[in-house]
């Protein structure tokens, strides 16, 4: 055949596909040869007269169907698409399939909804193995009779990787070694048997090819692989959301795989006894995921030593402990939604350089994270019920000084304690530096008590409270011992005119000119004089404190030399202390001799206060003003007092 007439015939072949799109139903004989001609007419040289894409077909549902249509979902070179494969089309379909040999560009082939009997299935599998397809998917299968013994013949595959999905079997007496010996002792490198009610797998019969098994989704139990040493190839392997129980047992389940790289044990039921067996691994398990089981702190017991990814999160896990086994090349490590209380330490994970505690129970983190882990590049830690106090303030500034570590920040980073705080971003907390460093705040307040007592004890020396303090307390204790024993005195009953308070370096003024001009002049003047007037056997002080209550006034004599002395002190404190117990206009004050403030020591500021605000009667220097000046003073201390003989001053008979 010329080129010329090859090329019009090629032509015309794909006007005739074209136009197969338009049909709403096609019979398998057609379709059987369609394919058979575009199989054997591809050209081989890779030029640009290959078939760049078949038609899609689809069958419209309100249309009458015959038993030997399928759906064609997708048709190229290198990638077909079939559904509904019934008993009525197999045959057409492994006649068409037949056509794709070894060396065609056919490479993946996935079947859909496909409902058939065991026989018709080992049919495609068989005619599958032996074609050109590599990968191969079956999608929704139902088993329609029983399942029966077999002789597969796995010789000669272009096979590389079988996945079944959502496989149903109606009839479950069988002999179930019948169907996982068909799967068990497959050639190729990857197989899928996912969601599909699988209680067991064989353990392949000879050294196994298989270098991926998954088995997402089954019903599989700590009795899969055991003691099983012929995948020696396998280097992962995904058992996620099936039936296993111990961790121990899935431990020893590994331990001849000696090619195991990656292990998915999430989504079981594992647990770990310490009590259980020990555990023992593939040496060659880096990275294993044990998330979503019920594990605790004991599973840190029976981890691989060599495992470098490390997955428990969703786990019932409270602490790290300190005493376990070192796993010294863990590099990532999920512990996300379990029960931590705090960060756990890299002592016994001196590689860690991720490290996700998302959603634990963690309040205050320690903020020496980063030191005791000095490789950690990503640390997740948000989500946690954060407890925002002074406890939390290192962690804050732990993340300044971190960078780009803490991963989320801040938006996953929130203040859950106290109640007024909770929503707050941890970026936005603050605390003042000394209400979060209790060094420095004892220090500050010893600092601060320190500098009071000194200052309360320069102002007590400086006023002389020790004085007032000494004083205070001997008026009470006089009064005191007053009430106790004299109980029908307790009403005070005046019997002078005046108590005069006087220095005795001013005693001959007082003496000559005082008393004279007050005793001796015109009216009776009753005067309490302390050399004359006090009760022998009393102290001093109590009788001053007496003298002063029993006069009407008390006449204070001032000069330097009354500045000077102390027992002048002791009176005319208690005077004034009269004053403001008995509110009363009880002193006078004599300015003997000019007093300059200068003179006047610090703990008489009593006698500054009373010459700054009251009156006082000077003592003139002439004569001649002398009169006026004791007129004045006998009109201050003009009182009618009882007498001894019941009358009183001033009354006659």
């Amino acid at each position: 055949m010329t080129e010329n007439m090859r090329s019009l015939r090629n032509f015309f072949l794909y006007k005739c596909l074209f136009a197969l799109t338009f049909w709403s139903h096609i019979s398998l004989s057609v379709e059987n040869e369609l394919f058979t001609s575009a199989s054997n007419d591809l050209p081989e040289d890779g030029s640009d007269n290959k078939i760049k894409s078949l038609p899609l077909l689809y069958t419209n549902s309100h249309q009458p169907k015959a038993n030997v249509d399928w759906v064609v979902i997708q048709n190229t070179t290198e990638s077909l698409s079939l559904s509904e494969i019934t008993n009525g089309n197999v045959k057409k379909l492994v006649a068409l399939l037949s056509n794709f040999r070894q060396g065609s560009r056919l490479q993946n082939l996935t079947l859909t909804n496909v409902s058939v009997d065991w026989n018709a299935l080992i049919d495609i599998f068989q005619t599958v193995w032996h074609s050109s397809i590599e990968y191969f998917n079956i999608n929704s299968v139902t088993q329609l009779s029983d399942i029966e013994s077999c002789v597969f013949d796995y010789s000669g595959t272009s096979m590389k990787a079988l996945t079944i999905n959502n496989v149903t079997i109606t009839d479950l007496y069988f002999s179930q070694d019948d169907l996982y010996k068909v799967f068990a002792d497959m050639n190729i490198a990857a197989l899928t048997i996912a969601e599909s009610d699988l209680i067991h797998m064989l353990c392949p019969s000879s050294d196994s090819a298989f270098r991926y098994l998954n088995f997402l989704k089954n019903d599989l139990t700590d009795l899969l692989f055991k003691k099983c040493d012929k995948l020696i190839q396998l280097e992962t392997l995904i058992l996620r959301k099936n039936k296993f129980q111990s961790l121990s047992k899935v431990s020893l389940m590994t331990i001849h795989m000696k090619s195991l790289k990656y292990l998915d044990m999430s989504n079981n039921l594992l647990s770990h006894d310490a009590a259980d067996v020990q555990c023992q691994w593939a040496e060659s398990l880096t990275e294993l995921d044990l998330s979503s089981n019920q594990l605790t702190d004991s599973v840190f017991e029976c981890l691989p030593v060599n495992i470098k990814k490390l997955d428990l999160h969703n786990n019932q896990i409270t602490s790290v402990a300190k005493g376990m086994a070192e796993l010294k090349s863990v590099k990532e490590l999920n512990l996300a939604s379990n029960r931590l209380a705090d960060l756990p330490g890299c002592s016994g994970f001196v590689s860690l350089e991720f490290l996700n505690i998302e959603m634990n129970s963690i309040l205050t983190p320690s903020a020496d994270f980063f030191q005791s882990c000095p490789r950690v590049r990503e640390l997740q830690a948000g989500h946690n019920p954060f407890k925002c106090s002074c406890e939390l303030q290192g962690f804050i500034r732990l993340k300044r000084q971190s960078g780009g570590k803490l991963f989320g920040w801040p938006a996953a980073y929130l203040c859950e304690y106290p109640e007024d705080l909770r929503g707050t971003q941890l970026k936005d907390f603050h605390l003042t530096e000394l209400s979060c460093n209790m060094t420095l705040l004892l220090v500050t307040a010893l600092l601060l008590t320190l500098v009071l007592v000194a200052v309360v004890a320069f102002l007590c020396i400086y006023l002389d409270v020790p004085w007032y303090v000494r004083m205070t307390w001997q008026w009470t204790q006089t009064k005191r011992r007053a009430w106790h024993n004299h109980p029908e005195e307790r009403e005070t009953v005046l019997q002078f005119h005046a108590f005069i308070s006087y220095s005795e370096r001013d005693s001959l003024w007082v003496k000559n000119e005082l008393i004279p001009n007050l005793e001796k002049g015109e009216g009776c003047v009753q005067l309490c004089q302390h050399e004359r007037n006090f009760i022998p056997g009393k102290s001093i002080v109590e009788n001053i404190i007496n003298c002063i209550e029993k006069s009407y006034k008390s006449i204070f004599v001032l000069s330097p030399n009354f500045v000077q002395s102390e027992w002048c002190h002791y009176e005319l404190y208690f005077a004034h202390h009269k004053l403001f117990s008995e509110n009363s206009n009880s002193l006078i004050l004599i300015l003997l001799e000019p007093i300059t403030p200068c003179i006047i020591p610090a703990r008489y500021h009593k006698l500054k206060a009373l010459m700054a605000k009251r009156t006082y009667l000077e003592w003139p220097k002439e004569r001649s003003k002398h009169a006026l000046f004791w007129a004045n003073l006998r009109a201050a201390i003009s009182v009618n007092l009882p007498m001894a003989d019941g009358k009183r001053c001033g009354e006659t008979d």
